[in-house]
């Protein structure tokens, strides 16, 4: 039986690029998990990217995850674009190679583990955990060697 998972994803540059954060909230029940990571020169869709992957392998089984994201970049490229890309080599129909091509790869091998239902929300609105994301992710992009990644708490 798989858990049902939700996890909510952000990433933050703050200049782009420049020094950058992201961050997963994942929540079971009555669980919450926040994992944290700051880097010190990266770009906005590499850090969401990040925050999706960091999230994926924390996982020690399969799960059924609802993955809530507010980059279109992250949500079409595991929908749309993945497939094709891996079609013709990693190359895009301009003939240049895909960009973060070792971020997607990394993240192509924890999508196979899981069943993975992405969900588009617009950034910085009524949403309570994308808004949460956010700010994590922004405070590691300014503090990337203060982490406080993978706490657990009740909620």
């Amino acid at each position: 039986m798989y858990k049902n998972i939700n996890i909510f994803t952000d990433g933050s540059c703050l200049y782009n690029p420049g020094p950058g954060g992201c961050a997963a909230i994942l929540q079971y029940h009555k669980y919450e998990k926040i994992l944290t990571k700051g880097f010190f020169f990266t770009t906005n869709n590499r850090m969401e990217l990040m925050a999706s992957i960091i999230a994926l392998e924390s996982l020690k089984e399969n799960c059924n995850i609802y993955l809530f994201t507010d980059s279109n970049y992250l949500k079409k490229g595991v929908t749309t674009w993945l497939y094709n890309w891996k079609k013709y080599n990693w190359i895009r129909n301009n003939k240049k190679i895909v960009k973060n091509i070792d971020l997607w790869k990394r993240l192509e091998l924890s999508l196979s583990k899981h069943n993975i239902y992405w969900k588009w929300i617009k950034g910085h609105s009524y949403n309570i955990m994308n808004n949460k994301c956010d700010k994590l992710a922004r405070i590691s992009a300014k503090n990337p060697l203060n982490q406080d990644s993978g706490y657990i708490k009740n909620v």
